[in-house]
């Protein structure tokens, strides 16, 4: 049965498609049929009417965000899938055509939200002094993060850049690692400096550490400071107990802004030991300069099988 969606250029015709049809085949299995593209045709084999307007209007959308300039991946089916089942298909196509660069890449590629909590996310940032990101890896919380921070630091709104993390990776101690201490804590800071080589490319993220314009370093080094005029990112912070979050947070100092991001269902801390990232959030959630987020399996960004994974392990 030919859908009511004309597929009139070639490119979006390969968007559609996916490399050997792969996105075609994806959408069969979330609608449950056969799924083709002939010439500018939508086909496929439903017979119920109401499970074939839905199937019409989730291709029609699909194509409006091909038409927006969108490459779309296995991640953006899915997605699209489970907006359109929370009746979110319109906000989606207005946060398309209404969204604007939040930074660039070294490479000076433009870098934008691609989910609707990431687009909350970013208004959170600009509103609130103190944001909780919490939620699955892959959601891009992190990195989104530091794309602001980095963004800000260019446009003079702060003079620092702080990334933090405390050093706890599944239960090792960093006095059995091999090398000085520098050497033992680089591991867990790596994901930060590949967020800001990305950004601000090796050179520059070097020049701008010797400067100590930005810093990098375990939480630790936090204790007793006053951290004023700059952007602070606490990452990893599932692995922060409740008197280290504590102490993190009161070193707030004026015209700074603190970003806490993490994964409850990932805590590396010691069995006796409980995180303090949910208990900080619930404590702080309701002042008004403080803003909480929640990202879910179907925000992330990263292959498809992850969000698969994520969901399996929630379930369990």
């Amino acid at each position: 049965m030919n859908l009511h969606c004309v597929v009139s250029h070639l490119e979006d015709a390969r968007n559609l498609s996916g490399i050997q049809n792969e996105h075609l085949r994806l959408i069969g299995e979330l609608f449950h049929c056969v799924v083709e593209l002939r010439g500018d045709s939508v086909l496929c084999d439903l017979a119920d009417p109401d499970k074939l307007q839905k199937l019409e209007v989730y291709m029609q959308t699909l194509l409006e965000v091909s038409q927006l300039g969108t490459h779309l991946t296995t991640n953006d089916i899915v997605y699209i899938f489970r907006l359109q089942e929370q009746g979110l298909l319109s906000e989606y196509l207005s946060f398309l055509k209404n969204r604007k660069p939040i930074g660039h890449t070294y490479h000076n590629k433009p870098l934008y939200a691609k989910t609707l909590c990431q687009q909350k996310y970013l208004t959170l940032l600009e509103k609130k002094d103190l944001i909780f990101s919490m939620g699955a890896a892959g959601t891009g919380k992190t990195y989104l993060a530091v794309v602001y921070a980095v963004s800000m630091l260019k446009k003079g709104f702060y003079e620092k850049v702080i990334l933090t993390r405390p050093a706890v990776e599944a239960g090792e101690s960093l006095g059995f690692l091999p090398g000085d201490f520098k050497e033992k804590v680089d591991p867990y800071l790596r994901p930060l400096y590949d967020a800001l080589y990305d950004l601000l490319g090796v050179e520059q993220t070097n020049t701008l550490i010797e400067k100590q314009v930005l810093e990098i370093a375990p939480l630790a080094y936090m204790r007793g400071r006053t951290l004023e005029k700059s952007v602070i990112i606490l990452d990893e912070a599932q692995n922060a107990t409740k008197d280290q979050l504590k102490m993190f947070l009161t070193r707030l100092g004026v015209n700074s802004k603190m970003i806490i991001t993490g994964d409850c269902s990932q805590v590396d801390l010691p069995v006796h030991k409980t995180s303090g990232l949910k208990i900080a959030a619930e404590i702080l959630k309701d002042l008004s300069e403080v803003g909480v987020i929640e990202f879910g399996s179907s925000d992330v960004i990263r292959h498809p099988l992850v969000a698969k994974i994520i969901e399996r392990f929630e379930n369990k």
